[in-house]
């Protein structure tokens, strides 16, 4: 008889009075609620610990349905989100609630032409006024036109402006609960965007741009950014504690790549390290068999360098829907875990950045023959180099 496993399965009658870590930890025994209480428990005894650098993708209309304030904004305060890569359209949404709007829970079975003779939208069972996005674009558009916006900058700190003003705006007119973007402001987190055209946001800079607006949203400023921020996390800067980095994936889609394509760009582009993320989370519904990118599995990011071969027992997929899972993970490791001091990574951008180019300079100008070539070794001839100086082999 082969051995079995060790975790033996206890059926218990469920009390009248339960909470949510008795709930996940002894109830969810099997499939995907397994899967789930695997990721809280390892969230809360490895991942969210000190020297561990968590970063965060989010796709799919998550803050439409409040979970920008209700979940995403309680992580980050107390130190369990420490940067994190958002659609625009997130951020869009995001901002109705900064802006005290009001959306509203319906049904999806619904006649949506009258809906739009009524002026109403709906995003499957949340419906609001077409007036929130003419009066969220006005917003946009009027707050853009100030004069720190009139230059070239990464995502960052422009989501890092904007959360700058809506917070200003939540105070005048009393919002009780801060949206994400007032949110990661307040704490210093920075927030990216994959795809900052691909939303209203992007849609209104691109209006302004019309206008003569000198706002210029620069991918490249984020794209080293992210790789510095995940480069720095090797150095927790506590004595004795290694620093990790953790991608905890809510959906996939651009925001997934973007986290994940950090380590390819520190190996594979600038030829740093030799090492992926320690830890990888992910949420999806998305099957691994069509080849798209949501249900890429971490086994297969390894083949990429975005996840660290030795570190596949840290990395979990849970096949559900995002708006199940993240209620029952906020309230699980608000529970179990301790706040953590808040990173602002945001003001430490400019220095992580300055270390990743100085050490990509170095390790670019260090004569070939001094640099390991993460090639193959029976290469015949090499003469062509990456852009750090290791060599690439010719084809055979």
């Amino acid at each position: 008889m082969s051995k079995l496993p060790s975790n033996k399965i206890s059926p218990t009658p469920m009390q009248a009075q339960i909470s949510v870590v008795d709930l996940i930890d002894n109830y969810f025994t099997a499939y995907n609620s397994a899967r789930l209480r695997e990721i809280c428990q390892l969230l809360s005894k490895d991942v969210l610990q000190a020297g561990v650098t968590v970063g965060v993708s989010l796709s799919g209309a998550m803050t439409p349905a409040g979970f920008g304030v209700s979940v995403l904004a309680p992580l980050i305060r107390n130190g369990f989100i420490d940067w994190a890569i958002s659609t625009g359209a997130n951020l869009y949404h995001d901002l109705h609630y900064g802006l005290g709007f009001e959306l509203y829970s319906g049904h999806p079975f619904v006649d949506d032409v009258k809906l739009r003779q009524e002026g109403t939208i709906r995003i499957y069972d949340i419906m609001f006024g077409y007036d929130v996005l003419l009066e969220t674009d006005a917003f946009i558009r009027k707050i853009l036109q100030a004069e720190p916006f009139q230059k070239r900058m990464g995502t960052a700190e422009f989501h890092h402006l904007l959360g700058k003003y809506v917070r200003e705006v939540e105070k005048q007119i009393g919002v009780k609960h801060s949206c994400l973007l007032a949110t990661a402001y307040e704490c210093g987190v920075p927030i990216y965007t994959s795809s900052p055209g691909d939303s209203s946001i992007g849609m209104n800079v691109a209006a302004l741009a019309l206008e003569g607006s000198k706002l210029i949203i620069d991918p490249s400023i984020d794209v080293n950014e992210t790789a510095a921020i995940a480069y720095s996390a090797r150095n927790s800067g506590i004595a004795d504690i290694e620093g990790k980095s953790a991608a905890v994936i809510i959906g996939g889609g651009s925001p997934k790549n973007f986290l994940l394509q950090t380590q390819p760009q520190l190996h594979e582009v600038l030829g740093l390290e030799e090492r992926g993320h320690d830890y990888f989370i992910q949420f999806t519904d998305a099957r691994p068999d069509t080849g798209g990118l949501s249900g890429a599995t971490p086994s297969e990011a390894v083949s990429w360098g975005k996840i660290d071969p030795e570190e596949l027992p840290s990395t979990i997929v849970c096949y559900t829907d995002s708006t199940i899972a993240l209620p029952l993970l906020t309230a699980y490791v608000m529970q179990q875990c301790q706040p953590r001091p808040l990173k602002r990574l945001y003001d430490k951008r400019e220095d992580m950045l300055a270390k990743l180019q100085a050490d990509y300079l170095a390790a670019k100008n260090r004569p070939v023959e001094e640099i390991p070539a993460a090639v193959a070794e029976n290469a015949s001839e090499q003469t062509a180099t990456y852009p750090c100086g290791r060599l690439i082999p010719n084809s055979p």
